[in-house]
């Protein structure tokens, strides 16, 4: 009897030891793959397009749109700077950093290559995620460079509330990761990089500006555009506060695309 129960103890011990080493290979594999990504970025003119791009008409609109910009604003606020983001990530920078995640892969041949190595569907999916979501990051933390230049060093305009400040960089990193999440479903759908961008850059703007149909549209279509709007959702966040039902939405949309997104993916094996 106790031979047996020692034999059983011995066999869950190696097969808890099994599980443990396989979901560190898994995490492994995530690692390495959104590193390889990333890498892919700085390698192309992608990242530098982003990030320079986006740094200029950030400057443009903060500082000059509608005449003087920050300074007829006259008090110390970021809100021009969080108004005008989520129009730069769902027009330009998630299609852009999400058009060849997977299409490329697939028309190149490459996914077919990178799926024989011992990684699974879903480690190629999550790895890709987290490199499109470690640029986004690198973009939100290089616009701190305007809010930090004006009101910490080297001026002090004003003393800046950094409270709602944070509150929608928190806001702009659950838009942005809802975003490359839709954005990585419509690249395992297709193997072109413009259709990819386009049905991106597409979808993601017309769930923003629906939001602007919610003060003409009353009843329950009116409830219905409010629920599916980007914008409504990410508009408590612009004000400063956070809202706990937008961030399970920007999540839900996220794992919801990102499961669509595997699928895709995992169904050319059934072809």
């Amino acid at each position: 009897m106790k031979e047996s129960t020692a034999t059983a103890d011995l066999a869950l011990d190696q097969e808890s030891r099994r599980a443990e080493t396989q979901q560190h290979g898994t995490q492994n594999n995530i690692l390495i793959i959104a590193l390889r990504e990333l890498r892919a970025y700085f390698d192309s003119l992608v990242a530098y397009v982003v990030l320079g791009g986006s740094l200029l008409a950030l400057g443009i609109v903060f500082f000059l749109w509608q005449g003087g910009g920050f300074w007829d604003v006259d008090r110390a606020t970021m809100s021009s700077m969080f108004r005008f983001l989520p129009w730069a990530l769902t027009t330009v920078v998630i299609p852009l950093i999400t058009m060849r995640a997977l299409a490329e892969e697939k028309r190149s041949g490459t996914l077919e290559l990178l799926i024989t190595l011992p990684v699974t569907d879903a480690d190629v999916i999550l790895g890709k995620y987290l490199a499109a979501l470690a640029m986004l990051v690198i973009l939100l933390v290089a616009t701190l460079a305007y809010p930090i230049a004006i009101f910490v060093w080297p001026w002090h305009l004003g003393a800046l509330d950094w409270g709602p400040v944070w509150a929608g960089y928190f806001g702009l990193f659950l838009y942005g990761g809802a975003g490359i999440a839709v954005g990585m479903l419509y690249s395992s759908i297709t193997e072109s990089q413009i259709i990819a961008f386009f049905m991106t850059a597409g979808t993601l703007l017309f769930l923003h500006v629906i939001g602007g149909l919610v003060q003409y549209v009353e009843g329950l279509p009116g409830d219905i555009i409010a629920f599916l709007s980007f914008a409504s959702r990410y508009e408590p966040f612009e004000r400063g506060l956070i809202d706990t039902r937008a961030v399970v939405y920007f999540l839900s949309i996220a794992v919801i695309c990102l499961l669509v997104a595997f699928r895709s993916l995992e169904s050319r094996k059934w072809s």
